[in-house]
């Protein structure tokens, strides 16, 4: 039999109060432990208690989240109470002191972006409202506008509600903003700049992803009004004409991360760059959407690594570059002795040796190298490369006349230098032959450590064989040894058993197929 209505919701309400004293000890322990590491304060003797429609009572220290501009703007009934009689009421404003509130909110808004983390949060209460307003929980947003339709614009009461909408967002919220990024902005983006450089002076970091309209006179005052910026991203984002070049003229010296886009400016900025307007630069990044058509541009190396000599990572991604001959009168330049991630790829890039040679040159640090698509770079020019500690290598091939003319043999001595270290390995559409591509494999198979022939790696973990010579008793062995793969790629495989040559995800589907494999294998040799 169910039990009388009023039974149910008295059972209901005692196991709600045993739950929140429950969630009130759990929060008196935390409290008490903040305050004898000496990470919060002691709370004062008064509070304000909101009341609200259901009868709850909503605790709040008296702190200077009180003064919040939510909390001017809506009125509430106020009690003064002492601590001991506000923790009588098993709710959320006694269960978890203010000090914790906020700093559950920190993290959620330094992981996840203060948008729209922090709105949200800010519609369950007048307590959490005031608490989410603080203007230090704001250091990292990012403002995205919905997808329109081409040729569409907002009618001018939405336009109106939008301009107040980011002015009061950005006034109120944002005089503490450290990041702050814009997406898919056609519009207003120049009243945005203007409101950040007259009320954001901490901002460090200034994102334009798809955005148009972006002029000189907003670049300008973002440099002149916000000392502390360091990063720059306008990639696919439309800059009025020589915006760029004269922000980094002029402001380029602070700079340590840049993003831009190709564009017609692409060699004077390059070639300022290379005068010396950002010495600090740490990051330098520019892409290319994949149907766009230009020009081959020449990457002056040498001028570049005298004028840039902290970079860490460089990102050419789709970009057809050359490099500038060398100069005449020898010069001993420092190279890139703190480069860590060099991505060059682009589908069809004749960049040889010779240049990657100059370009990687005292480069001992790096990490990451991505050179898809560079199918005149051979094996033994790799491995003449000073850097030992290589772990991600992309040599991808992705256009078949780059196969036809790509190398046939030496790829055991990429695996043979970085064995050790490499947890990626792209190696698709390259026509190494059965046996070299083997013993290349082999070299995976053997132990991390150098002159190890213990057949056991634990640090790779992604392998892209696709639509090369690999045999199933190379792969069946690498199946075996690297306990830690997790991503293989065997589609279009020649040598491959129909049926296994595809795309495995995850210890289980990879296992999977060494059964398979193994399998294959042992009933070849019984026939």
């Amino acid at each position: 039999m169910l039990a009388p209505p009023s039974d149910q919701k008295q059972e209901s309400r005692r196991q709600r109060d045993v739950f929140l004293r429950k969630r009130l000890g759990i929060a008196r322990w935390l409290h008490k432990t903040l305050q004898e590491r000496g990470e919060i304060q002691n709370a004062g003797p008064s509070y304000y208690i909101h009341h609200t429609d259901e009868d709850m009572l909503l605790l709040n220290s008296n702190t200077d989240l009180d003064e919040t501009v939510c909390a001017q703007n809506r009125g509430s009934e106020e009690v003064s109470m002492d601590t001991e009689d506000v923790t009588a009421d098993f709710c959320w404003g006694s269960i978890i002191p203010v000090e914790i509130l906020h700093r559950v909110f920190r993290l959620l808004a330094d992981s996840e972006g203060a948008v729209p983390i922090l709105c949200r949060l800010s519609q369950v209460c007048r307590l959490w409202r005031q608490v989410a307003s603080s203007r230090d929980l704001w250091r990292r947003v990012t403002v995205s506008r919905c997808c329109v339709l081409p040729g569409i614009t907002d009618p001018p009461r939405t336009q109106k509600r939008v301009m107040k909408t980011i002015e009061a967002l950005i006034q109120q919220r944002l005089p503490q903003v450290s990041d702050f990024s814009l997406h898919q902005w056609k519009s207003f983006v120049s009243l945005v700049l203007q409101n950040l450089s007259q009320s954001c002076p901490l901002l460090s970091s200034l994102t334009l992803s798809h955005c148009n309209q972006v002029t000189v006179e907003d670049l300008l005052s973002i440099g002149r009004c916000c000392p502390q910026l360091q990063n720059l991203n306008l990639q696919n984002s439309k800059v009025q004409f020589d915006a760029v070049q004269r922000f980094l003229e002029m402001y380029g010296a602070r700079l340590r991360r840049l993003s831009l886009s190709y564009s017609l400016h692409m060699k004077s900025i390059m070639a300022g760059i290379a005068e010396g307007w950002c010495p600090e630069l740490r990051l330098l990044e520019v892409n290319l959407p994949l149907d766009s058509k230009v020009m081959d541009f020449q990457l002056p190396i040498e001028e570049f690594q005298i004028s840039c000599p902290k970079l860490e990572v460089l990102r050419l991604v789709n970009i057809p570059w050359q490099a500038k001959p060398e100069p005449k009168i020898a010069t001993n330049t420092p190279g890139f002795p703190e480069l860590q991630e060099l991505i060059a790829s682009f589908f069809y890039s004749s960049v040889n040796d010779a240049a990657f040679q100059r370009l990687l040159k005292n480069s001992r640090k790096l990490r990451v190298l991505d050179l898809r698509g560079c199918y005149k770079i051979s094996p033994q020019g790799l491995s003449a490369l000073p850097c030992t500690d290589v772990e991600r290598l992309f040599l991808g091939l992705y256009c078949s006349s780059m196969v036809s003319s790509s190398m046939v043999s030496g790829s055991h001595l990429l695996t043979h230098k970085w064995r050790h270290s490499l947890q990626e390995l792209d190696l698709t559409g390259h026509g190494y032959l059965e046996e070299d591509l083997a013993e290349a494999l082999l070299n995976l198979c053997k132990g991390s450590g150098v002159g190890s022939d213990t057949l056991r790696n634990d640090t790779l973990q992604s392998l892209n064989l696709s639509g090369t010579r690999a045999t199933p008793p190379a792969v069946r062995d690498v199946l075996l040894s690297c306990q830690s793969l997790t991503h293989l790629d065997l589609s279009s495989c020649r040598n491959i058993p129909r049926g296994l040559d595809r795309v495995y995800h995850g210890r289980e589907d990879i296992e999977g197929c060494l059964t398979d494999l193994t399998q294959k294998l042992q009933a070849a040799e019984e026939q």
